[in-house]
């Protein structure tokens, strides 16, 4: 027997609003089969003030029912005349714990009343398949449905008390307390620094002194934006800054040396991010939540302040929901539900006026021009777009480029390259189903540097160790990178193609 609170977490159809004075001849719901399933859904639709009929063959419960001033009749689900006498039920729930039963009175009631809409209930795996195909709705499996409530709950409850242990933690210390983002900072690096800030001078009674660090360059235009706008105080890490730091924490990034700069030895305390740590899963922290299926690590830290009823300002807010959309491309791409949810709570506490000054900056002659060499040196092979842009000083242009290729006609995955002083820099997007660009690009150019990313999207840096002193990078470029690419185009499978 099913219990009364598992059955509450039914989620019970809303359909349009019917007629208010329903006729004889039609009814807004009926029930076929009133176990103790059809019996919780019973006491769900009474509070609509709807008209409902149950219908069940036990006598016994039919007179129960009636007794609690439920229209109850005595039917039986497999009889081919169950609907003789009965008005057209505008929404039927077929719920009786018996396959056959449920699989005859819905053929009866879509043979007679196609337009009737039809929740079944599937005892076991195998009738959900049989009850979709004879044209129900929506099909019910109980068992499945208490799974993944179990589920949701239980995650829900270690995420709650991951941010309170969080929460205590923090509470506990004193000092400097150093949040370093990733190499290059993106905005949802930049805004779970934010907010990683906030709930420690929250949770520490502005017992630590917060510092934001970055590495490499913030040369996006909107990221730029992003940081003035919001007035962003960072710092670039330096050595002597790191032995000032009495704690350090990791945002957007899953160890010390993947993505920033820190020696793989370095003594982090704290690690949030959102991407699988494959490379190093030994890595020791006092607390690491690594979510590698939500959109964003600005969500995990949307979640916390959530969890731990935070007061969040709204440049905290306005930034974090920046993140979030800018990490799952306006939610367009690897977006979840938490994703939505934690959007939809700071939606209301943002500055929409910043966010709008901050979503339309102005696009430097640079970008402008790397995205120019980016279409006239295109090269494309089978669906792969290569482009070789040269030297640049703004390594942010290169995803720009990606981006706008990536929609030519023709072509499912895009590689846009460049050489600064230091890397050669490689910005990837793809629409191909088949294909895990981060896994690929992680196989490909993992061994010579660092690379990974989505599936739709990633990146690869290779750094110039026994080159850095050429001065002619852009010819130095030319004369490496086709062994380089190599690598990608065996995986792929370019080079077979070339056999064949």
């Amino acid at each position: 027997m099913e219990s009364l609170n598992t059955m509450r977490s039914y989620t019970i159809v809303r359909m349009p609003e019917a007629v208010q004075n329903v006729s004889k001849e039609r009814i807004k719901y009926m029930i076929f089969g009133c176990g103790s399933t059809g019996y919780n859904v019973a006491e769900e639709l009474e509070q609509e003030n709807e008209d409902l009929i149950i219908l069940d063959k036990d006598e016994k419960r039919v007179e129960d029912l009636r007794d609690q001033k439920y229209e109850a009749l005595v039917r039986d689900l497999r009889d081919p005349n169950l609907m003789e006498g009965l008005p057209v039920p505008e929404v039927a729930f077929i719920l009786a714990n018996d396959r056959e039963a449920n699989l005859t009175a819905l053929k009866t009631v879509k043979n007679r009343y196609p337009a009737t809409y039809v929740i079944a209930r599937a005892t076991d795996p195998v009738s959900v398949d049989l009850l979709q195909q004879e044209g129900a709705d929506i099909v019910l499996y109980p068992q499945e449905v208490v799974a993944r409530t179990a589920i949701h709950h239980i995650r829900k409850l270690q995420s709650s008390r991951l941010a309170l242990r969080l929460y205590d933690m923090l509470a506990a210390w004193e000092g400097t307390f150093c949040i370093v983002t990733h190499l290059n900072p993106d905005p949802d690096s930049i805004s779970s620094a934010m907010a990683l800030s906030m709930i420690a001078r929250h949770a520490s009674r502005n017992k630590l002194t917060c510092r934001i660090l970055y590495e490499g360059d913030i040369g996006h235009q909107e990221n730029r934006a992003f940081i003035n706008l919001l007035e962003i105080k960072m710092e670039r890490l330096t050595p002597q800054i790191l032995e000032e730091c009495n704690y350090i924490a990791l945002v957007d990034s899953s160890a010390p040396g993947t993505n920033n700069e820190l020696p793989r030895s370095t003594r982090v305390n704290i690690i949030i991010d959102h991407h699988k740590n494959g490379e190093h899963p030994s890595t020791v922290a006092d607390f690491i939540d690594i979510r590698p299926g939500v959109g964003a690590t600005a969500s995990i830290l949307t979640q916390y302040l959530m969890e731990l009823d935070i007061p969040v300002s709204k440049s905290v807010a306005t930034a974090l929901l920046y993140g979030i959309r800018a990490d799952t491309r306006d939610f367009k791409r690897n977006v979840t539900p938490q994703d939505l949810n934690y959007a939809a709570f700071l939606l209301p506490l943002t500055d929409s006026d910043l966010l709008d000054k901050i979503t339309s900056p102005s696009i430097s002659q640079e970008t402008v021009e790397i995205i120019g060499n980016a279409i006239q040196n295109r090269r494309i092979k089978s669906g792969y777009l290569f482009s070789n842009v040269g030297y640049i000083r703004n390594r942010d242009a290169l995803p720009q480029a990606a981006d706008m290729l990536i929609h030519l006609e023709g072509v499912n995955t895009a590689l846009v390259y460049g050489i600064s002083d230091q890397n050669i820099i490689i910005s990837a997007r793809n629409k191909d189903i088949r294909l895990h660009l981060g896994n690929v690009m992680a196989e490909a150019f993992g061994p010579i540097g660092e690379a990974g990313g989505h599936a739709t999207m990633a990146a690869a840096m290779i750094p110039l160790n026994y080159f850095s002193m050429a001065k002619e990078k852009e010819g130095l470029l030319g004369l490496i990178i086709d062994p380089i690419l190599k690598r990608f185009s065996n995986i792929v499978g370019l080079d077979n193609e070339d056999k064949q």
